[in-house]
């Protein structure tokens, strides 16, 4: 390894709180097809694609068309994100400081093309993401390794030397997967533990050196200032 050669962020509940707005769709549309959204829903609609939480919703509703149900969730969420979408605590300030070290970083999402540049003109227009990858980009999105496998080739990066910015267990798991070493900053949902996973309470806490050190933790060196998880699953 020859160092941090770039950070992938993923988007909803990472950089932007927009998982709370993405289970309000959810439960909207939900309630459309005679289902009322519980926590046992969580982990089918926490950072899954839209096609996979529409996908549950016609299986647990019992009717529904999914490509149909994929649009009514898009077309929501989109209207609920154009209306606004703020930072998560940090995300400005470490931004700025990857910047300012002359670290790259790009934006890597399994929301539709659609509300990534909705997001990314918006709450997000002041960042220099070198590129920004949407789950239209890629054969498979989350939590399948193809997003940050493409992004870490997009940088000409070896993806051994980037470091993921995760908040739920498929984004990590895609992120592993892909062979990043990963930071996990929690949002609605609780992330299993990894050695390649490093913990942070908040964007707040992670830092251009923490980053780095998750490399380290690869040849042995402990990471830095790792912390427990403390999320909670959504409450409807």
């Amino acid at each position: 390894m020859s160092g941090l050669a770039a950070v992938l962020f993923d988007m909803d509940g990472t950089l932007v709180d927009t998982e709370v707005l993405w289970w309000r769709s959810t439960e909207q549309v939900a309630q459309g097809l005679g289902h009322e959204l519980t926590d046992a829903d969580a982990p089918e609609v926490v950072g899954r694609a839209v096609e996979d939480t529409a996908a549950h919703l016609v299986r647990v509703s019992g009717g529904g068309d999914p490509s149909e149900v994929a649009q009514a969730l898009t077309a929501d969420f989109f209207g609920r994100v154009e209306a606004g979408a703020p930072m998560r605590p940090g995300a400005r300030r470490l931004l700025a400081a990857l910047e300012a070290e002359g670290v790259p970083f790009a934006l890597v999402s399994a929301s539709p093309r659609l509300v990534v540049d909705s997001v990314v003109g918006g709450s997000l227009a002041h960042v220099p993401f070198v590129f920004t990858l949407s789950a239209d980009d890629t054969d498979r999105t989350k939590p399948h390794p193809d997003p940050y496998r493409s992004a870490a080739e997009r940088l000409g990066a070896d993806v051994r030397d980037c470091v993921a910015v995760e908040d739920s267990p498929d984004g990590a798991a895609s992120a592993e997967a892909a062979g990043c070493r990963v930071v996990v900053v929690p949002s609605l949902l609780e992330v299993p533990a990894s050695p390649v996973r490093t913990f942070a309470r908040s964007l707040e806490d992670v830092t251009p050196e923490l980053l780095r050190s998750c490399l380290g933790a690869a040849a042995g060196v402990p990471p830095q200032e790792p912390r427990p998880s403390n999320s909670t699953t959504p409450s409807t």
